[in-house]
């Protein structure tokens, strides 16, 4: 036997061998190939594996997998892993499973074992109730293997749409995703992006330059500011494929590890005794950060830094930024967060922004995260380009999915909530359980000078022949706003369940946090509702 040849008749020989083995499927092209990553600054996709979990904690499945083809010549060409690292470890000692995909494979190319594999691994993550983080990389179909390549694309998606509000899914895209690859990113839960490496899109170059005679680069196409932006498709980015494994993981610890698990807790100082007696000085600051003109735009994350444990964790920062949603701790728990934005556009609602806040709310009532909404809206923003938009349709998600959602809802009011956006932005008939109200709270059908003009015109009788307009209007807003715009009015009638100093925010939310942990929604049977998709 040389040496290269381990003697297969002895123990010693096979398992020498099963180590050449697997020391091929760990550079499945070569080391040339490795180090060409390693000097782009890029990870191989097993090191994207290994990286994303636990030290130590990776467990690979079917590494000795090779695709079944003749044709081609590919009979002489058959790497080992086929395009694809899958396995299984831990993120933050908890169970995971996830794949890999390697462009240095057949320039990433999906092939039948290639699509076997993930079918695999989303069969083991789903049937164990354990999330599945995705990094992608890939360039289509396999060519030369044909429609079976169609084939595996169409078992992926519904694996995925199988495993959807079953275990969180968690996509990474480091490189260049395009054709049939990209859908997978765009149904996963969460969706991370490589700034300057990270293109995702289902038209080529060529193909757009084709169809339209318009020569397009892949960014222009679908880089991570493009779908953290314009399409709303990234909900984060990243410098470099470390610090987006890095954002896995940490979207992997708001979320529990499946939909029968409950909201996670991390360790907290717990509140005891009274809300009074555990308000803090950075509560008080909460009762000077509503301006008192009524009109001053203030960052609405001043205040959830201040009400939450540990900071907020945004999701989508970059797409319609009149509203934020993010995931944050209070007294431990993992909670969604909702909030208008009054330092973009009055945090007044839009078609994008609707669709933002129904696809976190959806996320969020699928892994058993409760909900809570700060609330600081005129109304949805009236344009001609908003009705064009899509307005009603997308906006009826927002409303659909708030009152579809059986996890814990509380809802607090800063100031305005007017007309639309009080009965969209977690009302108490849409569903929420809680709603608070601070006394700078303006809770009407409409600001106080439309209120006068809708009820008597521009030109109402006065008792005074020597009265203009202008002062009748100054005088009858004067009487609206004492009537109507407070949230005493929706006090007395119980759809405010508390008006509440800023100060006892934080207090009041844990106490209702601790209360609505035992909530229970018998919701009636049907198939599934019909969402205005």
């Amino acid at each position: 036997m040389t040496a290269s040849q381990p003697d297969m008749t002895t123990t010693a020989g096979k398992l020498a061998d099963l180590a050449q083995r697997l020391e091929n499927a760990a550079q499945p092209v070569g080391a040339e190939a490795v180090a060409k990553r390693h000097e782009a600054g890029q990870l191989t996709a097993r090191e994207r594996a290994e990286q994303v979990l636990d030290a130590g904690s990776f467990v690979e499945t079917d590494a000795l997998a090779r695709h079944r083809v003749s044709d081609f010549d590919l009979e002489h060409n058959k790497p080992l892993t086929d395009g694809v690292v899958t396995g299984y470890g831990t993120i933050g000692g908890r169970r995971v499973c996830v794949y890999s995909q390697d462009n240095s494979v057949f320039s990433g190319q999906l092939g039948e074992v290639y699509g076997e594999k993930i079918c695999k691994i989303y069969q083991l993550a789903t049937k164990t109730g354990q999330p599945i983080v995705a990094i992608h990389e890939g360039t289509g179909p396999r060519l030369a293997e044909g429609v079976v390549t169609l084939a595996m694309y169409s078992k992926i998606l519904s694996h995925m749409t199988a495993a959807s509000g079953v275990i969180p899914q968690i996509s990474v895209v480091t490189g260049q995703t395009t054709g049939l690859h990209a859908f997978g990113p765009a149904m996963s839960d969460i969706v991370i992006m490589v700034d300057g490496t990270a293109d995702l899109h289902h038209a080529s170059e060529e193909a757009i330059a084709r169809a339209t005679g318009t020569n397009l680069n892949a960014h222009a196409v679908g880089s991570a500011e493009i779908h953290a932006t314009e399409s709303g498709t990234c909900h984060l980015r990243a410098d470099s494929d470390a610090e987006a494994l890095q954002l896995a993981r940490t979207v992997i610890g708001y979320l529990p590890v499946n939909n029968m698990a409950e909201a996670l807790r991390t360790d907290a100082e717990i509140q005891v005794g009274s809300v009074q007696d555990n308000i803090t000085e950075a509560d008080y600051e909460l009762d000077n950060l509503i301006p008192d003109d009524a009109y001053a735009s203030y960052d609405v994350r001043e205040i959830l830094e201040i009400v939450v444990d540990d900071g907020i964790f945004e999701l989508q920062a970059d797409y319609a930024p009149n509203i934020v949603t993010a995931f944050a701790h209070i007294e431990g728990r993992a909670v969604g967060i909702v909030a208008n934005q009054s330092a973009h556009q009055s945090g007044s609602l839009t078609s994008a922004a609707a669709e933002k806040a129904a696809r976190f709310i959806r996320t969020c009532d699928a892994f058993n995260t409760p909900i809570i909404e700060f609330v600081d809206a005129m109304d949805f923003v009236h344009s001609a380009e908003e009705e064009r938009a899509g307005l009603l349709r997308r906006g009826a998600k927002l409303a659909y999915a708030y009152a579809e959602a059986t996890v814990p809802k509380i809802t607090v009011i800063l100031r305005k909530a007017f007309g639309s956006a009080y009965v969209f932005m977690g009302s108490k008939d849409l569903g929420a359980d809680l709603v608070y109200a601070w006394p700078t709270a303006q809770i009407a059908i409409a600001e106080a000078a439309a209120t006068a003009r809708g009820i008597f015109g521009s030109g109402a009788d006065s008792t005074s022949s020597t009265d203009s307009d202008e002062e009748i209007m100054a005088t009858k807003t004067k009487e609206m706003e004492e009537k109507f715009i407070h949230p005493y009015a929706a006090a007395e009638r119980g759809y405010v369940d508390a008006v509440i100093p800023p100060n006892e925010t934080r207090g009041q939310l844990v106490e209702s946090l601790r209360m609505l942990g035992r909530k229970v929604v018998m919701s009636p049977q049907k198939k599934h509702g019909n969402i205005t998709l």
